[in-house]
């Protein structure tokens, strides 16, 4: 199992918490916000803003929200103005992993971001030196349960899918960023529901971690980033057996 989904399992299993402490609405709401200062504020002529939009809904975040968050993005309110930022470095083992933050403080965030790598015996590293051992992907994954894999597969390729893989829970659905909105809303409207729908980093290949120290230490990091209020994202291409990451949780 691929270090993506390997976290994307672990972060799904602890969502609940995440939503409590409202971490998941503020990363939308920076998301729409930026995506409607970027392309303007009329999701049909911006994919990116559509495609948060979605994402917030099937998030149950309630429509003044995302119309706040929009307002803002397009100046018609008062809000912060936040930069993108993409911090790339090892982490315990030798694990890539990239961390896409939006800030109103730069100064801040690169701080704290060094600060989690250096406790964890990791290292934050130039630009680049990481990146291009993921490749930018639309990804959707679908609960196994009640799901027939190969209605799923037929549904995926023709609505425009390079891939359906099976994963222990889910099935993994990968598409060409540009087609990721595409193929989304011709699932959606074929009644597939997601358990989670983003344009992602997907590794190219992963490194096993395979001791508990450094395992731990790894999963300890990526926890520290993911609760950081500027990260939106955190992508890393480990490994882990599933015996000690169950000894691990």
């Amino acid at each position: 199992m691929s270090g993506h989904s390997k976290w994307a399992n672990i972060k799904h299993k602890k969502g609940a918490a995440d939503a409590k402490r409202g971490k998941i609405f503020t990363r939308l709401i920076k998301e729409i916000t930026v995506a409607a200062r970027m392309g303007g504020g009329d999701p049909d002529g911006n994919p990116r803003l559509r495609s948060a939009i979605a994402t917030a809904r099937s998030e149950n975040m309630p429509k003044d929200n995302i119309t706040r968050a929009i307002k803002k993005g397009t100046g018609e309110l008062e809000g912060e103005v936040y930069d993108e930022i993409l911090y790339e470095g090892y982490g315990p083992g030798g694990v890539a992993i990239l961390v896409e933050c939006m800030t109103d403080n730069r100064n801040r965030t690169v701080a704290d971001v060094r600060h989690y790598f250096a406790k964890s015996n990791g290292n934050l590293g130039e630009s680049g030196c990481v990146a291009w051992m993921f490749d930018k992907k639309g990804m959707l994954l679908v609960d196994k349960a009640g799901t027939s894999e190969e209605e799923l597969m037929d549904l995926a390729i023709e609505a425009g899918a390079e891939d359906v893989m099976e994963e222990e829970e889910h099935f993994q659905i990968l598409t060409a960023p540009e087609d990721f909105d595409e193929v989304r809303e011709s699932l959606e409207k074929a009644g597939v529901a997601f358990v989670e729908a983003s344009v992602t980093m997907i590794p190219q290949n992963t490194i096993e971690v395979t001791e508990e120290k450094p395992a731990r230490a790894l999963l300890k990091l990526l926890g520290n980033l993911e609760e950081h209020e500027d990260v939106q994202n955190v992508h890393a291409n480990f490994d882990i057996d599933d015996d000690l990451m169950e000894q691990l949780s």
